[in-house]
């Protein structure tokens, strides 16, 4: 089922307020359970975790900042 564009506009915004940060506090806190490694790990971690949440929310993002292509036109 596809959603529609005024839903993925919805959940894009969902995600971005409550969802990110929602990941980054999770991600930190994971984070500092363990020793902190060396600089350059810890930087390649966060950078990886930074990325891989955008791809399952790919679909959500796409053409979300478009016009409604359903409205109706002038």
């Amino acid at each position: 089922m596809a959603l529609s564009w005024k839903a993925r506009r919805r959940w894009a915004i969902f995600a971005l307020v409550v969802a990110l940060p929602l990941y980054i506090v999770v991600t930190v806190n994971v984070i500092e359970l363990f020793d902190r490694p060396p600089f350059l790990l810890e930087l390649v971690i966060y950078v990886a975790l930074g990325i891989l949440w955008a791809f399952p929310l790919k679909r959500i993002f796409k053409g979300v900042s478009q016009p409604d292509p359903d409205a109706p036109g002038d």
